[in-house]
């Protein structure tokens, strides 16, 4: 967080000398906008946020910001009111009142984003730079303070909806409790962390309508004795293929791995590294789309926006999934049957097998952003090489999904029918919400 805000304060320093009462000009570049969603990306990483609630946090600030936006171009735009479970009505602007929509559509995505994140005042100073930004660059004090309480405005409807997502009952929910008997899940080294939100499928959905409106066929059955069971096939040949990784598949799983939280272990050294969960890698592959199509700050506010549906909702009925057949992960099985000392590439996360998270969002994710940009858009994701992961290039969205599931093949923490069934649920899922959410009048 203080790299970018402190680009920002750079920014205002080196701007403000030179482009006096030129606010309209700054505060309509989409790229404000795609450092502003950074920055949320950067304070959920850092503070721990697992993948499902970090798809919560980029929902309801992109809502909040899309709002504002719908609002200020009533003509262009559509309110997700009406469209979206519970969201009944979003306050309109004042009439008479002169409001920067660019800016009140920033300052709403960082409360709502500082307000389902920790600590309080995550966003602050980002939010104060932003501020100076439109104060140095002319805007006029009645157009700032209109702007601030038109982002307050909608940011508090935002955040009233929110809080009747059930997220605060399953906080209190009972403690999974694990059942080791074959074929069950159990914890995976090298923590061996308890079941990462077991509750989930109580969240509200917002596009879909129930649980059961996309049901996949049951997992395979538990079979590691049989040579010929579909079970014992997957499981061999999940560990070959482990044995076997060639460079590029071993890039691929790493690009995609995107563990919010790495346990790094070395005799009695234990570490954490930090990387963005699989919904922050979308939400910085939206901003790379919006880049590479020149979208203005409208389209990228409506585009993240509606990916952000897309994840959420995909999250919700994947973990519904998880939690009806709590099916154990390849490397329980083969360490306990196979070999004992079998590791997957990639560190297996805290959470039953069958249906794969990454595989299911991604596709959903992917529809959303065609919907939006349409299809056979090339582009490459730079989006990890923070992480020091180099960039990888794509045809299309749906091309990016697809090596997603991959990927968790490739990592040995999902067998490969079940990245293929997870791939199918998530773009089914994602067409729904491509069909149900409009933006466009």
């Amino acid at each position: 967080m203080a790299r970018y805000s402190l680009f920002a304060c750079m920014a205002i320093c080196f701007s403000a000398c030179h482009f006096a009462h030129d606010y309209d000009k700054v505060f309509k570049d989409p790229n404000l906008y795609c450092h502003t969603v950074h920055e949320l990306n950067t304070v959920v990483m850092g503070n721990n946020f697992g993948p499902i609630v970090a798809s919560r946090n980029y929902l309801y600030a992109a809502i909040a910001g899309y709002e504002v936006i719908a609002a200020g171009y009533p003509s262009r735009f559509r309110s997700f009111a009406g469209q979206l479970h519970g969201l009944q009505s979003i306050p309109q602007p004042v009439s008479g009142q002169t409001i920067d929509f660019e800016l009140a559509s920033l300052l709403a995505y960082c409360k709502l984003g500082e307000a389902v994140t920790f600590p309080e005042g995550s966003m602050r100073i980002y939010v104060d730079s932003l501020k100076r930004l439109a104060k140095d660059h002319g805007m006029p004090s009645d157009v700032l303070e209109a702007s601030v309480a038109y982002g307050d405005t909608v940011g508090a409807a935002i955040m009233a909806w929110s809080k009747k997502d059930r997220y605060l009952q399953t906080r209190g929910a009972p403690e999974y409790m694990v059942n080791d008997s074959p074929g069950r899940w159990v914890p995976t080294p090298p923590a061996y962390t308890s079941a990462m939100e077991p509750h989930w499928n109580q969240i509200r959905f917002i596009a879909m309508d129930s649980v059961r409106e996309f049901m996949p066929h049951p997992p395979y059955t538990f079979n590691v004795t049989d040579k010929n069971a579909p079970y014992y096939k997957e499981v061999k040949l999940i560990e070959n293929k482990g044995d076997s990784l060639t460079e590029e598949e071993t890039w691929i799983a790493d690009f995609w791995d995107d563990n919010p939280f790495k346990l790094n272990v070395s005799g009695h050294l234990m570490f954490g590294t930090k990387k963005f969960s699989p919904a922050g890698h979308w939400m910085g592959i939206v901003g790379i789309a919006a880049k590479k199509t020149g979208a203005d700050f409208q389209t990228t506010t409506a585009a993240y926006a509606k990916t952000a549906v897309a994840l959420f909702d995909a999250f919700i009925q994947c973990w519904n999934i998880k939690y009806i057949y709590n099916t154990l992960r390849p490397e329980t099985a083969i360490d306990k049957y196979f070999d004992p000392n079998w590791r997957p590439h990639l560190q297996t996360p805290p959470f039953p097998e069958y249906t794969c998270g990454h595989c299911t969002i991604s596709a959903a994710a992917a529809e959303a952003l065609t919907s939006v940009f349409g299809d056979n858009l090339a582009y490459t994701d730079s989006t990890e090489l923070e992480f020091g992961i180099k960039s990888r290039s794509f045809t299309s969205f749906r091309a990016a999904a697809d090596e997603t599931a991959n990927s968790r093949f490739y990592g040995g923490i999902h067998y490969k029918y079940s990245t293929v069934v997870s791939h199918q649920m998530g773009k089914e899922i994602g067409e729904l919400v491509a069909e149900r959410v409009k933006i466009k009048k």
